[in-house]
């Protein structure tokens, strides 16, 4: 019995794992090759030299499938990429560059796509999707017996947890001290945690040049029914890999890791019990916001592929709740993280990115509830998107409303050493850097510094510029307001008493 196969969009087949080895290696060779040309030294030349490494490893990895004519073509696109890279390596030959080695590889290697939107869907899901193809395709490698499929289950949690570990124990100096009792220096001497990021970065850019899976439309046929049952297209990732033991085994773990995180920060932190000697709180403070946001935001990445909707995953009764436990603990590590910034900014005053990183570790602690609320009431990632989204627009249309030169000039003035009598002295070079706004602080600053001549010129250029952004075609209502607030100052000067 025979019936007619529908058009669809599929992959094109799985290669086998003997040809799929040849290709893992030529992509830790381009690693290593990345890691001689890129780590640690100053990029130019060397963009290039790696350039023409990936288009001719791409061509020897896929030599059975090139179409040569239209490889001459995308030879010709890597050659004109290439050059303005060669005469100076910015931000927009750089993009040149990659748009085209990704269009050469199109060319030669996917002929069957020739329409506009057609190329322009390959290329989409070249780049969204083909970074994130390494790790599950190199799991085709092992022949999933019971212990090959044992360590696909395991191979997902140890990564990620070793990941946050590493994380941990640059945020915590009490966690790495527990990972030195584990005398890792001897390896660390020659492999850092940055250097294993930076090969793992390296191995997923290169892996969709190596092993190129361009979306190919199938025209109608006539085959049998038994056929098209007995040979299904391997998934994109297997059921071992992300599958719901292999999620709940990373949850198990990242929970206990988290909580042993969290009871430190509840300890050291909240508590306010004496830290290990040599540590300070300005430097456990500063050390711990930005390593721990990245860990949520890690985290919320690995919530959002893990229970996918519709997947086996949202509908365990045993991993929802340690899922709704995880992501309450990632909420109460970006309170722990505002807290260590608000014990540094106490020490070490606002600025611009410091401001900035309230409101980004504001919008991660939303973004964590808003993905718990999307698995509660069983909404689309697109409800999620759009509730970030909506979020986010609030949030930027409420700081385009805010004075932060004058909050950033009146809490530094405020808190300073001078005004407080804790603290750091204040910043008058930072304080003009803010610009006019700063006046009303800068004014507090030099009635406190009585004879100081070059800090009272530098605040008259501020006023003379405050004055030119007076004119109608500068005019804004907040430079309105300062100038007002400044004409009644002129018109009443304060007490001009020396202080104290």
């Amino acid at each position: 019995m025979t019936s007619l196969a529908t058009t669809s969009t599929t992959d094109i087949q799985p290669i086998r794992p003997s040809a799929l080895s040849g290709r893992i290696a030529m992509a830790l060779l381009l690693a290593a090759l990345a890691d001689w040309l890129f780590y640690g030294q100053r990029i130019g030349l060397s963009l290039a030299i790696f350039a023409g490494a990936i288009a001719c490893a791409s061509l020897l990895a896929n030599r059975a499938t090139l179409d040569f004519r239209r490889a001459a073509i995308g030879g010709v696109a890597v050659a004109l990429g290439l050059v303005p890279a060669l005469e100076e390596l910015n931000a927009l030959s750089f993009l040149i560059l990659v748009a085209a080695l990704i269009i050469a590889l199109l060319l030669a290697t996917s002929p069957e796509t020739t329409g506009l939107a057609d190329r322009a869907r390959a290329l989409r899901n070249f780049v969204l999707i083909g970074p994130f193809r390494f790790f599950p395709d190199a799991l085709q490698v092992f022949n999933m017996s019971a212990f090959t499929r044992g360590i696909a289950l395991w191979l997902l949690p140890a990564v990620l947890g070793t990941v946050f570990v590493a994380l941990f124990a640059a945020a915590n100096p009490v966690i790495e001290e527990w990972v030195s009792l584990l005398n890792p220096k001897v390896i660390f001497e020659y492999v850092s945690v940055w250097r294993v990021l930076f090969w793992t970065v390296m191995l997923t850019l290169v892996w969709p040049f190596i092993h190129v899976r361009w979306r190919r439309k199938k025209s109608p046929t006539a085959l049998p029914v038994e056929a098209l049952e007995s040979e299904p297209l391997a998934p994109f990732v297997s059921a071992e890999f992300l599958g719901p033991s292999t999620i709940l085994r990373s949850l198990i773990l990242f929970n206990l890791l988290f909580a042993a995180q969290s009871i430190l920060d509840g300890i050291y932190l909240w508590g306010h019990v004496a830290l290990p000697a040599k540590v300070t709180y300005a430097s456990y403070a500063h050390r711990g916001a930005y390593p721990l946001i990245a860990t949520a935001l890690l985290a919320a990445a690995f919530v959002l592929v893990a229970m996918r909707p519709g997947g086996p995953a949202e509908k365990s009764t045993v991993i929802r709740p340690l899922v709704y436990l995880w992501v309450g603990q990632n909420v109460l590590l970006v309170a722990s993280s505002i807290l260590r910034l608000d014990l540094y900014v106490d020490i070490y005053m606002l600025t611009y990115w410091r401001i900035a990183a309230f409101i980004w570790m504001g919008l991660v602690a939303l973004g964590l509830i808003l993905i718990v609320a999307r698995i509660v009431l069983s909404r689309s990632n697109r409800w999620l998107v759009g509730a970030n989204l909506i979020a986010l627009t609030i949030v930027l249309y409420g700081c385009s409303l805010m004075n932060f030169d004058a909050f950033i000039a009146d809490y530094n003035l405020t808190h300073s050493s001078e005004m407080s009598g804790k603290g750091v002295t204040i910043d008058a070079d930072y304080l003009i850097t803010l610009g006019p706004q700063a006046l009303p602080a800068l004014d507090r600053v030099i009635a406190h510094r009585q004879g100081d001549e070059c800090l009272a010129r530098r605040r008259d250029r501020l006023v003379e510029a405050q004055r030119l952004a007076m004119t109608w075609r500068a005019w804004g209502f907040r430079s309105w307001r300062l100038q007002h607030r400044l004409d009644a100052q002129a018109k009443n000067p304060p007490d001009s008493q020396p202080a104290g």
